[in-house]
């Protein structure tokens, strides 16, 4: 099972909402039993973050682990949102 993992500043409000797009459309894709979804604020998971196979964040991250992360800002606002999910894919290995 691959892990993800999707941080927002705080760990509830814009999180939340990507977990919930995230999940319909691993639902829709047929993955939904081959990914857990672990939901956190950026600040608890810095020192964790290579413990997952692939990391959403819909908030601004260090540029020390810029490269581990996919910008969730898409799952929000819609524009882009099939980079999003390309990328995740690939990131999973899906």
């Amino acid at each position: 099972m691959k892990k993800l993992l999707i941080v927002c500043g705080a760990g509830h409000a814009t999180s939340t909402i990507a977990v919930a797009k995230v999940t319909e459309w691993l639902k829709k894709e047929g993955y939904e039993n081959d990914v857990k979804i672990y939901q956190s604020k950026i600040a608890d998971e810095l020192n964790r973050i290579d413990d997952y196979d692939a990391v959403i964040s819909t908030t601004i991250v260090p540029d020390s682990i810029k490269n581990k992360v996919i910008q969730g800002l898409p799952l929000l606002n819609g524009m882009g949102i099939d980079n999003v999910y390309a990328e995740l894919k690939e990131r999973l290995g899906l």
